[in-house]
């Protein structure tokens, strides 16, 4: 499938789900213009309801589904189950959502206000996602990957499209990758409709899957993964997955974070913006800072993906 393809796609998933999710506000954040140099917008997903981007990409799946009565299966860290749980709620479909079991306290709480049932399997994000998907399978479930799904990318590439309509140039996207279902879907829209926009794909150091998988030239496993503050994009990449291809396609740079680094981005959003980010999405912050003479008078867009961070570990932070 081309990228044109796959923007065909997307703009089939904004006309189903637009009516059901927020066009999420583009800021400009005056202190991070300053400190590069140039302008600095933020996309703020942590506005959106669930609080992340994963309410676009579930809800375009589950409404992409004839009325059936199979029920419907995931696997998340959080976000995406959240985004799966409102998605059920809104098309009255039966679901599932399986969840590692050191999944935040404050996602699987929030998962828990709606009607899908929640089942633990494994301590990392793809050993859950492998069983779900096989627990699936054996009960001739329907299986939503939470990044590894045409409908569910598409979903998350609305957001390239609403940028696109709420600036008139963008040099630079900066956007966290974990299983790449976010950079895929906005990079294959933005490369089709701005190619000469750079698409830089952010990671902490502590889980770099996708910046190695993509410097490897196949998918591979981050051999001293460690816990980070990005849990939302922390974990492995399922075998074959349909996103991986499409980063080779649209990624220009990958950027690896340090943890301070994320922390500081974290609190920064709270003393310059007033907003609560998790750290996925002060992972973007980071990588701009880190590299902060490459956008120098630039164009450049951060993709806040989430704000649903554990309000102990803020709290902490701050």
């Amino acid at each position: 499938m081309t990228l044109t393809d796959i923007s065909l796609t997307i703009e089939k998933a904004h006309n189903r789900i637009s009516d059901h999710i927020l066009k999420t506000p583009l800021i400009k954040s005056f202190a991070l213009s300053d400190m590069i140099g140039g302008d600095v917008f933020l996309k703020l997903e942590n506005e959106q309801y669930t609080g992340s981007f994963k309410a676009r990409g579930s809800l375009n799946k589950l409404m992409s589904i004839d009325q059936s009565d199979q029920e419907v299966v995931t696997a998340s860290t959080g976000n995406h189950g959240l985004g799966f749980a409102r998605a059920v709620d809104l098309t009255g479909l039966s679901g599932t959502v399986f969840l590692p079991h050191n999944a935040a306290k404050a996602k699987v709480k929030k998962i828990s206000r709606h009607s899908a049932k929640i089942m633990y399997h494994g301590d990392d994000p793809l050993t859950t996602e492998l069983h779900a998907k096989a627990y699936a399978a054996e009960h001739n479930a329907i299986w939503v990957s939470p990044y590894n799904d045409l409908e569910v990318l598409a979903g998350q590439g609305t957001i390239g499209k609403e940028i696109l309509q709420q600036l008139d140039h963008v040099d630079d996207i900066l956007i966290t990758m974990g299983g790449g279902g976010l950079i895929s879907g906005i990079g294959a829209y933005i490369k089709t409709h701005s190619p000469d926009t750079s698409i830089i794909g952010c990671e902490p150091r502590h889980s770099p899957e996708m910046t190695l998988s993509l410097k490897a030239g196949k998918i591979v496993d981050a051999p001293d993964a460690q816990d980070t503050l990005s849990d939302g994009s922390a974990g492995g990449i399922e075998p074959g997955a349909i996103t991986f291809s499409i980063c080779q396609q649209v990624v220009d740079h990958c950027v690896l974070v340090e943890e301070d680094a994320i922390a500081a981005g974290i609190k920064m959003m709270v003393t310059e913006h007033g907003k609560i980010v998790e750290g996925s999405a002060a992972v973007t912050i980071a990588a701009l800072l880190k590299e902060k003479e490459r956008y120098k008078n630039r164009t450049v867009v951060l993709v806040i993906c989430g704000g649903n961070i554990d309000i102990n570990i803020l709290k902490q932070l701050l």
